[in-house]
C-alpha cells in the first residue's frame, strides 16, 4: 500500500466508509501535488498539448470577449489549472494580434501544485503570472476565465438505486484493499430510476458554477468550461481511473492515478443560471472549434510548414472529429447576461 493508501485506510478503521467524494479528493491532492501528468510520459494528453490551433482559437476568443465587455483597460484573465501553461502560452501568442488586450490583461492561474506551478512560470514568465490556490481568491473586476479539463476533476457523490431506493455508494475496506459499499440511509432527493442505477453529483462542480455564475453578472465578464460530459443529466457510472495512458482500476493505488467523472454540464448551467448569468451552450468540442476557424488555421498551418502536414491534420482530426474529442467534450460559457459570446449563440 502506498502512503495515502495506509492512512485512508486508517481513516476507515477508525471512523468507517468514506463517501466517493471524499476519496477523489484525497487522491486528487495527493496526485495532483507530486507530479506532472501530462504528456507521453506522463498518464494523459490534453487538448492543449495535442495542437497549438486549439489555445490559439480560445485566445481569440477571449480577445471577442473582451471587446464585448467594452475592452477595459484593465480586466482580469484566468486559467483554473493551467496545466503547463501550454494553453494560456498559445492564447496570449494568438491575441498579440490585438496588443490592447495583452496590455490589459492581469494574469492570474489557480493551481495548487508547486511542481505545475513552475511549469507554468516558464511558460509564461513574460506576462508575469499570479498564482491562487482557491477560485476565491481572484481579485475583483471584470472576468474572462478558462476551464479545460479542470471541472472532470472535481469530487463526484455516487448513488445507487436498489430495493429501499437511492443509497450513496461509500469506499471500504474489504481483505486487504478498499471496496464499494452502500450507506444504510436512504436519500428521497433524487429521481426515480431503474434499480442498479447510478447517479453522481458533485457539489464542487456546482459551487465553482454559483461562484462564476454570480462573479461574471455581478463584475462582467465570462468564464468558458471545456470538459467531457454529458449535456442533460443522466444516470450513469462514469468515474473512472487512468495510469500511463491506460484505465487503472478506481481503487488501486489511490494518489497514483489520474481519477475523474465526466460533467453534468446541465447540472453546472442551472447552478450558474441561478446565480444570474447566462449560459451559453454546451456545444460540442467540434462545432465550436470549427465555428472559430479551426480548419481554416489548419491550412494556413500546413501552407507556412508543408513539412508538418500530417502533424497538424491529426491534429485537427483529434480535436473535432467526433469519434476522438469532438463529441464527447462539450464547450459551455457562463456569462454576463448582456453578452453576445462568439460560436456559441
Amino acid at each position: 500500500m502506498t502512503d495515502l493508501a495506509h492512512m485512508l485506510a486508517q481513516r476507515i478503521r477508525e471512523h468507517g466508509p468514506i463517501s466517493v467524494a471524499d476519496y477523489m479528493a484525497a487522491a486528487a491532492a495527493h496526485y495532483y501535488g507530486r507530479r506532472d501528468p501530462l504528456g507521453v510520459r506522463g498518464d494523459f494528453v490534453t487538448a492543449p498539448e495535442v495542437s497549438q490551433m486549439f489555445g490559439e482559437l480560445l485566445g481569440l476568443w477571449c480577445v471577442a470577449g473582451w471587446q464585448a465587455i467594452g475592452a477595459p483597460s484593465r480586466f482580469i484573465l484566468a486559467e483554473l489549472g493551467p496545466g503547463r501553461g501550454t494553453l494560456m502560452r498559445d492564447a496570449l501568442r494568438a491575441a498579440r494580434s490585438v496588443p490592447q488586450f495583452v496590455g490589459a490583461a492581469e494574469l492570474h492561474l489557480v493551481e495548487t501544485s508547486p511542481i505545475m506551478r513552475q511549469r507554468q512560470g516558464a511558460a509564461l514568465a513574460d506576462h508575469r503570472p499570479h498564482w491562487h490556490g482557491r477560485i476565491e481568491e481572484i481579485p475583483e473586476g471584470p472576468m474572462l476565465l478558462i476551464a479545460n479539463e479542470f471541472f472532470d476533476a472535481l469530487p463526484v457523490r455516487q448513488f445507487v438505486c436498489g430495493v429501499k431506493g437511492w443509497q450513496e455508494r461509500h469506499v471500504g475496506l474489504h481483505d486487504e484493499g478498499f471496496a464499494f459499499v452502500l450507506d444504510e440511509a436512504v436519500c428521497a432527493w433524487l429521481p426515480a430510476a431503474p434499480q442498479g442505477s447510478v447517479r453522481e453529483v458533485s457539489p464542487a462542480a456546482l459551487a465553482y458554477a454559483d461562484w462564476l455564475g454570480r462573479r461574471v453578472a455581478q463584475q462582467d465578464g465570462a468564464a468558458l468550461l471545456i470538459d467531457y460530459g454529458y449535456s442533460t443529466s443522466a444516470c450513469g457510472d462514469t468515474l473512472q481511473a487512468v495510469r500511463g495512458h491506460r484505465r487503472h482500476p478506481v481503487l488501486c493505488d489511490p494518489g497514483e492515478a489520474d481519477l475523474t467523472a465526466h460533467v453534468d454540464f446541465a447540472a453546472v448551467a442551472d447552478a450558474a443560471s441561478k446565480a444570474g448569468a447566462r449560459v451559453h451552450g454546451p456545444l460540442a468540442q467540434g462545432a465550436f472549434l470549427r465555428a472559430l476557424g479551426i480548419e481554416v488555421r489548419a491550412e494556413r498551418l500546413m501552407a507556412a510548414a508543408p513539412s508538418l502536414s500530417a502533424t497538424v491534420a491529426a491534429g485537427l482530426r483529434r480535436l473535432t472529429a467526433a469519434d476522438a474529442m469532438g463529441s464527447l467534450f462539450k464547450v459551455l460559457a457562463i456569462a454576463h447576461p448582456r453578452l453576445l459570446l462568439p460560436a456559441l449563440q
